[in-house]
């Protein structure tokens, strides 16, 4: 398949448009739910706290990062461990309480152990801004970006480390 091809190919995908933006349909799908909601009186968002979004997401955007040049640089030299990262992702993605609120764990060791992943605050937070619904811990809040400033920075260290050896292993 040419590159004209495969071109002419993702413009016809239904969910991209030509500038690589989201599907405008499911936008507007989930702005009429919001509305809805929020005229039947089951959402109270926290306006405010819109505020911080971009703030989180920047956040989780330097924890992906620093995962992901960790990952990349280790996986140059051990091939098998995307079959790792692929569980380690999923069990992650369940020790993050996304589908389930955090206020549904009480008081506790385990609500304690969710707290200590850097998602977690995030998620809550988010929850909070646009749910109305939810608690942020502000000392687990920044050690989450404690957490993710570390994780950035070794995610440089092991790249520049491991950068010079790339070339060999590939």
């Amino acid at each position: 398949m040419s590159s004209e091809e495969l071109i002419r190919e993702s413009r016809r995908h239904p969910k991209i448009d030509d500038r690589g933006m989201m599907d405008v349909p499911f936008l507007v799908l989930v702005l009429l739910f919001m509305v809805y909601y929020l005229f039947q009186g089951a959402l109270h968002p926290h306006w405010l706290w819109w505020l911080m979004i971009p703030v989180e997401l920047v956040h989780l955007g330097i924890l992906g990062m620093g995962f992901g040049i960790i990952i990349s640089s280790m996986t140059t030299k051990y091939r098998d461990l995307t079959v790792l990262v692929d569980f380690g992702v999923s069990l992650w993605m369940y020790a993050t309480p996304v589908v389930y609120p955090l206020s549904m764990l009480g008081e506790g060791w385990m609500r304690t152990l969710l707290q200590i992943n850097p998602v977690t605050e995030s998620v809550e937070l988010m929850r909070y801004a646009i749910l109305g619904q939810g608690t942020v811990n502000w000392g687990f809040y920044f050690l989450s970006w404690g957490v993710t400033l570390v994780i950035a920075l070794l995610g440089i260290v092991v790249f520049n480390k491991v950068e010079r050896t790339f070339m060999d292993t590939v």
